[in-house]
């Protein structure tokens, strides 16, 4: 039995099933607060997470333009949309859990490991949230293929929590902030308010996610003596691969500590290779 924050990351990160994946996930986020809360606080300790975390059989996981798309304005392109939702927030939980397992060599504050704690709890909340609507349109994760190349992002970062930070929170997770508002569009016209309800959820928790990333790179540089504008660029730069793409939501980017000179220089970069979408 786990007995370290590290070492319970980890059991999340072997766990395959999704539904157990999510729900290991909050039972250690609550053990955690309860411990901190109690005046025991658990130990951050060291483990070493996996290249890769576990996966369920189903979803197949394709290469990007092998997905097929389908028409949001028809029941299939709902489902459809919901269960890539479904697997961007799965990825979520393990992304969460493998940056409080993978840097415990660098020194951090415990409100760094909080934080992250709570959104791996948030975004397995996120993922049953999907399910939920998944199963009530007569579907289910897993009953497509999904994007291959989630992982991608943590793989490349592997070694830089500097670049873990600016690829993930701020860059893919601010994506979120920008195309959430229109998916909630998409199903309120539908009629479909569980899915309205699961998509809001996520849309007003995302932004403190978002904002984990802003404060502890914003942190980091200036533990580092540097500016952090020039520091993201450069990362990204290095890590994403791509431009970033307007439009942006740039009032809840700002309420996540993104400042537009951080993201707009980034939109003419060009790509190394095409781009994952």
């Amino acid at each position: 039995m786990a007995s370290t924050l590290a070492e319970m990351a980890v059991e999340v990160l072997t766990t395959a099933d999704g539904r157990a994946k999510t729900a290991l996930s909050s039972a250690h986020a609550a053990a955690w607060f309860a411990a901190r809360d109690a005046g025991t606080p658990l130990p951050v300790g060291h483990a070493v997470p996996p290249d890769f975390p576990a996966r369920p059989e189903k979803p197949d996981l394709l290469a990007p333009r092998d997905v097929p798309r389908r028409r949001p304005g028809t029941l299939a392109g709902r489902q459809a949309l919901l269960h890539a939702v479904a697997h961007i927030e799965l990825n979520a939980v393990d992304l969460h859990w493998d940056i409080i397992a993978r840097f415990t060599d660098q020194p951090m504050p415990i409100g760094f490991y909080d934080d992250w704690v709570k959104a791996a709890a948030e975004e397995s909340k996120h993922f049953n949230l999907i399910c939920d609507c998944l199963e009530a349109m007569d579907s289910h994760y897993g009953a497509l293929p999904a994007h291959a190349g989630m992982w991608r992002a943590a793989a490349d970062t592997r070694d830089d929590l500097h670049g873990r930070l600016a690829v993930v929170p701020m860059v893919l997770e601010a994506r979120g902030l920008d195309v959430t508002p229109g998916m909630i569009e998409i199903f309120r016209k539908a009629g479909d308010s569980g899915a309205v309800a699961a998509l809001e959820v996520i849309y007003a928790e995302e932004v403190g996610h978002v904002a984990y990333g802003s404060k502890w790179f914003n942190w980091l540089c200036g533990r580092d003596g540097t500016d952090p504008k020039d520091v993201f660029h450069a990362l990204v730069r290095q890590y994403f691969h791509g431009a970033l793409k307007p439009p942006f939501n740039e009032e809840k980017r700002a309420d996540a500590g993104l400042p537009p000179d951080f993201y707009w220089p980034l939109t003419q970069e060009r790509s190394r290779e095409p781009a994952a979408d």
